[in-house]
């Protein structure tokens, strides 16, 4: 059996009053992905970093955080290769439009809540919504990935 391969990665939940901000991007095999912008940590970085960064970059938007969301922990193969993924959410309130989306992403649009919901790709990401939503969720809570 092959060996696991961990990876970490970071994104965000941006919200502006009663619209949400959603990416299209392409997956592995090429299918169209409507999802929430999240990526990669680089050496070094922590987790609320990156979510920050990676929104900036996919989107375009400054963001800032207001609270922790529940982590996406999967499995999924590339190039032969089973890795598996932990996420960390944050919600997050956009500050400023600094730039346009970064080449990864076909589209970057801000969508009224119940479009979103039903345009995101995974059902996780509709749960995450729905926590986003909520006022009760975990608070922010910054921890080493």
């Amino acid at each position: 059996m092959a060996k696991a391969n961990f990876e970490f990665s970071a994104g965000g939940v941006v919200m502006k009053g009663d619209t949400v901000l959603l990416i299209r991007v392409r997956s592995l095999k090429g299918w169209e992905v409507w999802t929430f912008p999240k990526g990669r940590l680089n050496k070094g970085e922590r987790s609320s970093e990156a979510a920050l960064r990676e929104v900036e970059e996919e989107t375009g938007w400054r963001c800032r955080i207001e609270r922790e969301l529940p982590r996406s922990v999967y499995w999924f193969q590339q190039d032969g290769r089973r890795i598996h993924k932990t996420v960390r959410w944050f919600k997050m309130a956009p500050i400023e439009r600094v730039g346009e989306p970064d080449r990864e992403v076909e589209e970057a649009v801000w969508l009224p809540i119940a479009e979103a919901a039903s345009r995101l790709t995974y059902e996780s990401e509709r749960r995450l919504l729905a926590q986003a939503l909520t006022a009760d969720a975990a608070p922010e809570n910054e921890q080493s990935s």
